[in-house]
């Protein structure tokens, strides 16, 4: 029996269709990948199936008894509480059991009744049963592997970053240890290398999983079957990723030419009905009509439109845009032991690597003078435009539509240019004038990106870029940004976004090796 069966689903938003009549089902040896373009659905999906939202039609059937994990990027991180205690919550029945089990020894050592004696010894195996007392060494275990142990246990984790928030939180849900994970997006905040260790995890999870990413180097690694929602439908594919992108485009291309056959044999039959509907043929005409109105037309297929970013550029004669000397950054502290040597050429694309919150984000607000310097300098060429990407989805008023979101800030700017921005990259009509709240992660960092089309500059700081963004989108952003005449500073943590030998120069902060 099918862990989860998935039956005639229906979802609408506004005047879009999401999915419709969408079947699928998940069984106890699946690692599902979920796959589709920005604002298809995905994450719409995963709340359906926690039940946050009601689907519009269909049916989600979870089998009795199974335990479901969600990673919950809003869980509450309250003041005071440490690391270690928030993780320790993942086992709270455990605690409970513990309490239990000391309360009937003290009340044994008051009376001796040796039933309570019994109970306590059932409640003792069972703790020894559940690892009870190797509890820290999992923790620790799971903590290490996405980089928080380097925060130090004791860190409070009302002072956690958002990518350290998400860490967090994704560590508690791991340590439950449930039947099925349901996980969106969950490699947005982690590095390469604690990529790796949740890949090796997720590859030795007893239970299922269903996993939305658009970083298809890491769903290629983790997922034997995939479901892909495009123009409407859930179509599930058994195998890896590759295996499954190679059978929708050889479904796709039969679908095109039953298609095209159809067509052709529709307008050979109009053809005769016209020609021959008064004519001795009449009768043959009529029963042609009907069998042609009888007939299950295929709908005409849809090409996916692609997005095409272009960042403006304003000429500079300088041959060194940027240059450091003994940078050393931090807040109230220093956070990399070494100082920062480098310079930035006038076309040169430079990447910036190492663990999540070792400093990456936090040498760019530096280099854009939001942060001041521990000691020493940076010196910015005097004909230096510079155009920022910031990675959070953070929004002056969530209410406001992207058009006008892009309005208020160039005021100067026709409205049609503006929709024209947003619609090369991807953004609708209807989700132009749509609150940015209700847009999918890809879709508001489109409206970032197209911020940017109105940003004349020849230095571009990219400050994790990819995060939400379809394959489709990141591929169009990376050929932009090879593109671009001038130089680019990125932060990413998918390392196929860095394939095709780009990259100039990388700035390890990890290593503090400058290649």
């Amino acid at each position: 029996m099918s862990l989860l069966t998935v039956k005639d689903l229906g979802q609408g938003f506004e005047d879009k269709t999401l999915y419709q009549d969408g079947n699928f089902v998940l069984n106890k040896e699946d690692h599902m990948g979920v796959t589709g373009q920005n604002g298809v659905g995905k994450s719409t999906l995963i709340k359906i199936l926690t039940g946050e939202i009601l689907p519009d039609e269909g049916q989600i059937k979870w089998q009795n008894r199974v335990t479901v994990g969600y990673l919950d990027q809003y869980a509450k991180l309250a003041p005071g509480v440490t690391i270690r205690q928030f993780l320790r919550t993942a086992f709270e029945k455990l605690y409970q059991k513990e309490e239990e089990l000391n309360k009937l020894y003290e009340e044994y050592a008051e009376d001796g009744n040796d039933e309570l004696l019994e109970k306590a010894g059932k409640i003792q195996t069972y703790l020894e049963e559940n690892n009870f007392y190797g509890i820290d060494t999992e923790i620790e275990r799971v903590a290490s592997g996405l980089g928080l142990a380097e925060l130090g246990y004791e860190h409070d984790v009302s002072q956690l970053s958002g990518g350290q928030r998400s860490k967090i939180i994704l560590a508690k849900l791991l340590l439950q240890n449930p039947d099925v994970l349901l996980l969106d997006e969950p490699t947005n905040y982690l590095d390469v290398s604690h990529i790796d260790w949740l890949v090796d995890y997720l590859n030795e999870f007893a239970g299922a999983f269903i996993v939305v990413s658009h970083d298809y180097d890491f769903l290629g690694r983790i997922a034997n079957c995939i479901i892909d929602i495009d123009l409407g439908t859930i179509t599930r594919y058994t195998g890896t990723l590759k295996q499954a992108m190679r059978q929708k485009e050889a479904n796709r291309e039969t679908y095109l030419k039953a298609y095209t056959n159809q067509q052709r044999k529709i307008a050979k039959t109009e053809a005769y009905i016209r020609k021959n509907k008064a004519g001795t043929r009449s009768k043959s005409a009529k029963s042609r009509e009907r069998q042609l109105a009888k007939m299950d037309v295929l709908n005409p297929p849809k090409g996916n439109r692609k997005p095409h970013f272009e960042f403006p550029y304003v000429a500079t004669a300088a041959n060194l845009l940027l240059q450091t000397q003994d940078l050393v950054i931090g807040y109230d502290e220093a956070i990399v032991k070494e100082p920062f040597n480098f310079s930035v050429g006038g076309n040169e694309k430079i990447a910036i690597t190492g663990f999540n919150g070792i400093g990456k984000s936090t040498l760019l607000k530096t280099l854009l003078s939001q942060i001041e310097p521990i000691s020493g300098s940076f010196k910015l060429s005097e004909t230096a435009k510079v155009a920022y990407f910031k990675q959070d989805l953070a929004w002056p008023n969530k209410n406001m539509t992207p058009l006008q979101y892009l309005q208020e800030i160039f005021e100067r700017i026709k409205p049609k240019e503006l929709r024209g921005a947003l619609a090369r990259l991807g953004v609708t009509a209807q989700q132009a004038m749509s609150p940015l709240k209700k847009l999918s992660g890809g879709e508001q960092e489109k409206v970032k990106l197209a911020k940017m089309q109105f940003e004349p500059a020849n230095l571009l700081f990219l400050d994790e870029p990819t995060n939400h963004l379809d394959r489709d989108s990141k591929d169009a952003l990376r050929d932009a940004i090879v593109k671009f005449p001038g130089a680019v500073i990125i932060v990413s943590h998918e390392r196929d976004f860095f394939q095709g030998n780009w990259i100039d120069k990388t700035i390890d902060i990890e290593t503090m090796n400058n290649n």
